[in-house]
């Protein structure tokens, strides 16, 4: 793809919607891993990074399922809309629907912050009442966090994919520094918590910029109900089936009431980096094609090549992490979190169903309610499931396990949704051959490893 520039020559543009949100995705991971690495190397003692993790997952716990219904049912209404139903034909820059998605936001933060001070003293953490970490401070970091969710979104609906980049390089660099400088110093990790909400705020000046620039800043009560009534079924769907390390991280800390235990499984409970950003990026972004009858040709072998290229990176990637998992994580963090190795063993897993999307058809089409079906069947298998992994000796394994195969089963429902009553094809939008061909491989690697035939310590 090219650009014409100002001179009027022609420049290879490197950055699509696509790969910039790809991009953006992947540095939260990274420097996240950097950051965790910080941790188990400085003064901090295992409590304390239990601590900082147990902040960090009821800040996502609290906030994930909505955020994620707001912007993805956005996404397919941005200009294609009844309320604004001529918007798209009139060459108008700035959007409304953008704005009411700002305010939907909003109330939901706000209705979380005003909530969570009623009953603070009332939350549990590994059974002892009122021992949630800093929950004045996490309080207000839910309130300011979940709106700048918009931002990289605002850029991706204006095609500015290049700025994605720039917002993701620029402000998770600043995070870097603002939370792990305290560390260096010999500081408090509560220093930490002081830098990530800082550069929070310097979120929330980037995010009234582009409110300002690419909004029109009306307020409609229809247009959020319609909004509201695609995005309730996305919003249910992600509170039902949240992922894997909400569902497992309850189990976890309601079953062992040990937050060293709660580190070591939040250590381990990482997707392989690339998989789960680079993923739901393509997904996200490829929604708005879905939108309308007329490109779902189109669109359909647009993901099929986007995915197809996605499984020659990720599988080997993948497959080459999970060779040397058992030797890196001792090295990486310390060695006290060896066992974190063999849960992330079986996260890894989960690029089998992560690299299918018959969810992005589904609410691209706007049939969300299919999606909650879903959500309530990977509930109903889970929450047993991972109770008896743990009662029959696995651990946190098990949980791990069990995790796995629920979201097969969640992904396996959608294609057959999508084959039986939508007439997609399976092949249509997925290539089958390759991605069988991988599975299997990655399937062979993981029983090797985990029998101990191949084993890297």
């Amino acid at each position: 793809m090219t650009v014409k520039t100002k001179s009027g020559l022609r420049k290879l543009k490197l950055i699509d919607n696509i790969s910039g949100l790809q991009l953006f995705q992947l540095m939260k991971p990274v420097i996240f891993l950097i950051i965790s690495i910080v941790f188990t190397k400085s003064h901090l003692t295992r409590a304390d990074i239990g601590k900082w993790e147990m902040f960090m997952f009821i800040g996502g716990l609290l906030t994930f399922f909505w955020v994620t219904g707001v912007i993805q049912s956005l996404l397919p209404l941005y200009h294609r809309n009844k309320t604004y139903r001529k918007i798209g034909d009139n060459g108008s820059e700035k959007s409304p629907e953008i704005f009411n998605a700002f305010l939907l936001l909003c109330f939901f933060s706000l209705l979380v912050f005003t909530l969570g001070h009623a009953f603070k003293n009332n939350f549990s953490v590994f059974h002892f009442r009122g021992n949630v970490p800093y929950i004045n401070l996490l309080l207000l970091y839910v309130l300011l966090s979940s709106p700048v969710c918009l931002i990289e979104y605002i850029y991706l609906l204006n095609n500015r994919s290049y700025r994605i980049f720039q917002y993701g390089l620029y402000t998770y660099s600043v995070q870097l520094i603002l939370i792990t400088l305290p560390l260096i110093l010999g500081k408090d990790i509560i220093w930490s918590i002081y830098g990530l909400l800082a550069v929070t705020g310097v979120r929330w000046i980037w995010l009234i910029f582009l409110l300002r620039r690419y909004t029109e800043m009306t307020v409609s009560w229809q247009f959020m109900k319609e909004h509201l009534y695609l995005g309730t079924p996305l919003i249910l769907t992600s509170l039902i089936s949240g992922s894997a390390q909400y569902t497992d991280g309850i189990i976890i800390s309601a079953v062992y009431r040990d937050p060293a235990m709660f580190a070591w499984f939040r250590y381990g409970a990482k997707e392989f980096p690339l998989v789960l950003m680079l993923a739901n990026a393509l997904s996200n972004a490829m929604l708005p094609e879905f939108s309308t009858r007329e490109r779902m040709k189109e669109s359909l072998a647009k993901i099929r090549v986007k995915s197809k290229k996605l499984m020659h990176i990720l599988f080997p990637s993948a497959i080459a992490f999970m060779l040397l998992a058992r030797w890196i994580y001792p090295r990486m963090f310390n060695p006290e979190f060896q066992k974190s190795a063999d849960v992330f063993l079986i996260y890894s897993l989960l690029i089998i169903p992560r690299l299918v999307f018959p969810q992005t058809v589904i609410v691209g089409r706007k049939k969300t309610h299919i999606t909650l079906i879903a959500a309530l069947l990977e509930l109903a298998i889970n929450i047993p499931f991972s109770l008896l992994m743990i009662k029959w000796g696995y651990g946190i394994v098990g949980v791990a396990l069990s995790t796995f195969v629920v979201y097969v089963i969640g992904k396996a429902f959608l294609i057959a949704y999508l084959w039986i009553r939508m007439n997609i094809r399976p092949s249509d939008y997925i290539p089958v051959r390759l991605y069988l061909l991988y599975s299997a491989l990655i399937g062979i690697v993981f029983v090797l490893i985990d029998h101990r035939i191949i084993d890297i310590h």
